[in-house]
């Protein structure tokens, strides 16, 4: 009996050994088999999770979404009218529509820190031209400009014609002679209009000193630089010449401001589109400070000295904002008069405008009523108030029938 029992104890306490040993090893892996199952969990679900999600391209199950989406918009719209429903179809959110005007994504956001722009600066040559094209020529008349005739001569004479012929030359010299003179007439029309310096050299390099915006393009992108070719300069010199004789070019009138057809400056809806002269258009200020009678600048002479202040300005018109009202020179009115049977047509001018003398011209009458100043308003009222003052014992004295002979004293004035 012994001898079993030992063995029997011996047996079991082997099959033990073995058991305890593989639960100790799996022990050991237990926590390594978790992990493995976790991740095992967390693959399968991201899997499932995600084909959930992904959009389905079942046709029907697309019918199906839209006829529940048509049904619940057709509940909340139910009580609207036509204009109602439209409305909130307009703004229904993430559904985009095609703009009605082509215009870009995010057109109606402003930035307050730099002006609005459509991009017309950046237009290519291609697309200035449609917009040109699309903005028509004014239905105006073009009436001529008074003939200019420089008298000085010597030193002012030759600076001038060298002003004249560098803008002829740069801004017009592959340009018809029609264009050469279309270009010199807008010189002298700059020179006599209020709004610019009166010299000849002082209109053509008006804010040459600035970065960007002189007036004539060549006097600040470095065109100067190149030689000017000789036959070229001889015939702008020429031109040049003719327009300081007094040679007046009729097809662009009064025009002060033009640019070439290819490109579109931002300024251009806001003048009188005029005329197009070889590769150029014209344009003239709006209202009566765009027709001749406006241009009553005298020329200064001193063509030798460029102040800073002229060649740091920019145009009052187009770049320093409309001049204000009681700036913009005379204002000009006309009548007609029928005397002894004659019938004429007066230009009537105001000589207060700008405080000025008004000028004296054949065919022009001149007001004599003017606005009174502010010492001449304060004197009118210290008389009127001297003029009650002294009326007031009159008005306490008795009536006229019962007052003494030498008692009463009559009122200023009166």
């Amino acid at each position: 009996m012994e001898g079993p029992n030992v063995a029997g104890l011996s047996l079991y306490a082997t099959l033990g050994s073995e058991k305890g040993q593989t639960l100790n090893r799996y022990l050991k892996r237990w926590p390594r088999l978790v992990w493995v199952g976790v991740g095992t969990l967390l693959v399968v679900g991201a899997i499932l999770a995600g084909r959930g999600l992904a959009p389905s391209h079942d046709p029907l199950l697309a019918q199906e979404k839209a006829a529940y989406a048509a049904r619940g918009d057709a509940g909340q719209t139910a009580n609207m009218n036509a204009a109602m429903r439209a409305l909130a179809a307009r703004h229904e959110p993430g559904v985009r529509r095609a703009d009605l005007w082509a215009r870009p994504l995010g057109w109606s956001s402003l930035d307050l820190k730099r002006p609005p722009s459509l991009g017309l600066a950046e237009a290519d040559s291609e697309t200035a031209e449609q917009l040109n094209a699309l903005r028509p020529f004014a239905r105006l008349p073009i009436r001529p400009m008074q003939p200019f005739v420089l008298a000085s001569a010597g030193e002012d004479r030759a600076r001038a014609l060298d002003c004249l012929t560098q803008a002829v030359y740069y801004e017009a010299a592959r340009e018809p002679e029609v264009g050469q003179e279309a270009v010199a007439q807008v010189v002298l029309n700059r020179m006599r209009h209020p709004a610019y310096p009166k010299t000849v050299c002082g209109v053509v390099y008006q804010g040459a000193a600035r970065t960007t915006g002189c007036q004539f393009t060549f006097t600040c992108d470095g065109s100067m630089r190149y030689a000017p070719q000789p036959a070229l300069w001889r015939q702008a010199r020429g031109v040049a010449e003719q327009a300081l004789g007094g040679f007046v070019d009729k097809t662009v009138g009064s025009a002060t401001h033009y640019h070439a057809q290819y490109v579109s400056p931002y300024w251009a809806p806001t003048l009188v589109k005029m005329v197009q002269v070889g590769q150029h258009i014209f344009y003239r200020w709006t209202g009566p400070w765009g027709e001749p009678p406006a241009f009553t600048g005298r020329y200064a002479g001193g063509e030798a000295y460029l102040s800073p202040a002229v060649l740091g300005s920019l145009d009052a018109r187009t770049q320093g904002g409309l001049l204000a009202p009681e700036l913009q020179g005379p204002v000009e009115r006309k009548i007609t008069l029928a005397v002894n049977g004659e019938v004429r047509t007066y230009s009537v001018m105001d000589p207060g405008t700008l405080g000025a003398v008004a000028p004296q011209a054949r065919g022009m009458l001149t007001l004599t009523r003017r606005q009174p100043t502010p010492d001449e308003i304060k004197r009118i009222n210290q008389s009127l108030e001297a003029m009650e003052r002294s009326m007031e014992p009159a008005r306490s004295a008795p009536p006229p029938s019962l007052a003494p002979a030498s008692g009463g004293r009559a009122s200023p004035g009166v």
